[in-house]
């Protein structure tokens, strides 16, 4: 692989963390408008949009196996054929079944394009440098959070359709068809094994189940409070939609500069002792805000929040990918699975609960799960096996 090819696929990594990024976090800005649209409650209306994250679990799930049968270009390029059609959909039809639809469609894209990143980076890079690069990567996750709520504010403001602002999401799939196109990826499967390639298989420990306990925990954590922000921001604590995006733009801005911060200190220190430390302070922090009083002070703790927890469901995956010699496909996409059977869980957990008590209870909940997070990332220390397998090394 050349030189130009790896950094062709790292750029296609970045941008597949930004549209999964973007698709992910606007559902807490377009939802009441999306609920007015089709003339069904918010809460009923956020439960429809499992569809999306159903979409994304799917697609993670089965690329483990596709990967290996399908190359990767392919499913890229076909991808991007999906996007548009699914697009076409939401802006033509005003059918709930059809909208339900081309949320799942765009959750397979999302997905299928996320596990493809996130083995790229872990095929191109080894030992602390891909715990760098992976944060490095996710960091893109955030940026698009940061740009997008702010856009979808700006469009929803202007009295704009709200499926414009998925059209403005698709504009990162274009880049990465565009990208695809002019380079060349690595071969699996079958073939790889041909050019003696193919991975030892190795037990993965226990320490693989604890990781994956804490990415299924912390994303439906950080999703369920994120998505429920806005509303309680504006329901409860008085503030505009505009100051509700801005909140929800600023976690994601501070998310997103931790990440670069992280990625040059995780260099230096053990990252099963940074994620626990990481865990505890987000969690903390996450009370502060749910407890919070003050309208004005709601900005900062978003602020220290989101730097905080930037690190965290990176370095769980870079744990999870270091518990074994060699990094697989299949225990990757382990990790990145159970995270995003809390992105599909998000509103069917959430949902009842706002229903029942308010976003505020959501919150709580919430907050709840960082605690497991850091429940889970504090047993790893016992039985980690990634000082073992190559992470002490710096290249």
């Amino acid at each position: 692989m050349t030189n130009n090819d790896r950094l062709g696929l790292t750029a296609i990594s970045f941008l597949s963390y930004a549209l999964t990024g973007a698709v992910v976090i606007v559902t807490g800005m377009v939802l009441e408008d999306v609920a007015t649209w089709f003339h069904i409650p918010v809460a009923q209306m956020s439960n429809t949009f499992t569809f999306l994250n159903a979409g994304i679990l799917l697609a993670v799930f089965l690329n483990a196996w596709w990967m290996e049968i399908v190359p990767l270009k392919k499913q890229l390029i076909f991808g991007f054929i999906l996007m548009v059609l699914s697009l076409a959909g939401l802006m033509t039809s005003h059918s709930l079944s059809l909208f339900s639809l081309c949320m799942f469609v765009l959750g397979v894209v999302s997905g299928i394009t996320m596990s493809i990143g996130t083995f790229l980076i872990t095929h191109l890079y080894q030992g602390r440098k891909r715990g760098s690069m992976l944060l490095f990567t996710d960091s893109f996750f955030s940026m698009a959070g940061t740009i997008f709520p702010i856009i979808a504010a700006a469009l929803l403001a202007r009295l704009l359709p709200w499926y414009w602002v998925y059209v403005c999401i698709g504009v990162i799939y274009l880049a990465i068809f565009v990208l695809t196109l002019f380079f060349t990826f690595p071969e699996l499967g079958k073939k790889a094994a041909v050019n003696n390639e193919a991975p030892v298989k190795e037990k993965w420990g226990i320490g693989v189940a604890l990781l994956a306990v804490a990415a299924l925990c912390y994303i439906l954590g950080q999703l369920g409070f994120i998505g429920w922000v806005p509303q309680y921001a504006t329901g409860q604590m008085g503030m505009s939609l505009e100051q509700a995006g801005a909140l929800v733009g600023n976690f994601w801005t501070s998310y997103m500069i931790g990440m670069w911060v992280f990625s040059f200190i995780l260099r230096f220190f053990d990252p099963q002792r940074i994620v626990t430390l990481l865990s505890l302070l987000a969690a903390a922090l996450m009370y502060w805000f749910v407890s919070a009083h003050d309208a004005a002070s709601l900005k900062w703790i978003m602020l220290g929040l989101g730097f905080f927890s930037s690190a965290i469901y990176t370095t769980i995956i870079t744990l999870g990918s270091l518990q074994t010699k060699m990094s697989s496909p299949k225990l990757v996409n382990f990790i990145l699975t159970c995270g995003t059977v809390g992105t599909m869980l998000t509103f069917v957990v959430t949902g009842p609960i706002v229903d029942a008590a308010g976003p505020q209870a959501a919150l709580m909940t919430a907050n709840a799960l960082y605690a497991v997070v850091f429940l889970m990332c504090l047993l790893l220390g016992f039985v980690s096996r990634h000082k073992l397998h190559g992470n002490v090394a710096a290249h």
